[in-house]
């Protein structure tokens, strides 16, 4: 569970009006940057823009930190005419989903994916390759799942329960709020699962997330039924009827290629 010092004293109050695209960005990439994982090092500066809702050049400058997440954001962007990577369209559909996605030519993501990650994955590049043109898009459930395991952002431990682990944690999940206590929220969700074969969503179990520390988080008035998406151990954001739906579809869609319609898919090459 992440340190971050509460000091903020905007904590606890009502915001049930849409996040802007900035600060709906930092609600989902917080949770890896409070690890160290990616972003700024200054988790601290990144975490309170999110309580705060402020925004400003200086977060804009901290989203660009995020070396994984900003090129798609800039791709999304760039290839369906949106002037801001950070415009909540786009936002949303990098890490939830959304009909921007189904708007980009494959040929500008095969292209991106060439320029970002083809000296880094090598020899595997082609793998990588392999899951665009059997219909990968730039949502995050393709960056872990079709792009991770072939660029050692896995690390260099391949155990497999650590690896599995690591991939349910990083992939944007959805989950049913089942009751609040303090900063805590105890949520059902479907944890991945590997049988020696495939990569599958498993029965629905119960977690304990956060989502603010000493009374201070960045999404509040959350309440028992609640749909939430969670990254790494945090909840991220209330998610709609159709929010929830597409997280479902993106996040199945890059299921689908790695379970069957690429001849090695990277879950397996790590996974054994």
């Amino acid at each position: 569970m992440t340190s971050i010092p509460p000091d903020s004293s905007t904590g606890g109050t009502r915001r049930r009006e849409p996040a802007s695209g900035a600060v709906l960005f930092v609600r989902y990439a917080f949770p890896p940057n409070s690890h160290g994982y990616c972003g700024p090092s200054d988790n601290r500066g990144f975490f309170e823009y999110g309580v705060s809702g402020v925004v400003d050049p200086g977060l804009r400058l901290m989203a660009q930190a995020f070396a994984g997440a900003w090129p798609y954001l800039e791709l999304i962007a760039g290839s369906v005419g949106v002037p801001d990577p950070l415009d909540r369209r786009v936002v949303e559909a990098y890490w939830v989903g959304n009909d921007l996605l189904d708007r980009l030519p494959a040929f500008d993501i095969g292209n991106s994916m060439e320029e970002r990650f083809r000296q880094r994955a090598g020899p595997h590049f082609g793998h990588l390759a392999d899951g665009v043109v059997a219909g990968g898009l730039p949502h995050h459930s393709f960056h872990v799942f079709c792009v991770y395991p072939w660029t050692g952002l896995l690390g260099d431990d391949r155990r497999a329960e650590q690896a599995l682990t690591v991939l349910d944690r990083c992939r944007i999940r959805w989950g049913q709020v089942v009751s609040v206590i303090g900063d805590q929220v105890v949520v059902e969700s479907r944890p991945l699962t590997w049988d020696g074969r495939r990569l599958e969503l498993g029965e629905p179990a119960r977690e304990t997330a956060v989502r603010a520390v000493g009374g201070v988080g960045m999404l509040d008035d959350l309440a028992p039924g609640d749909w939430v998406s969670l990254h790494w151990e945090w909840v991220c954001d209330r998610l709609t009827e159709s929010s929830l739906r597409a997280l479902r579809h993106y996040t199945r869609r890059h299921l689908d290629i790695v379970n069957g319609r690429v001849e090695l898919s990277g879950p397996a090459a790590v996974l054994g």
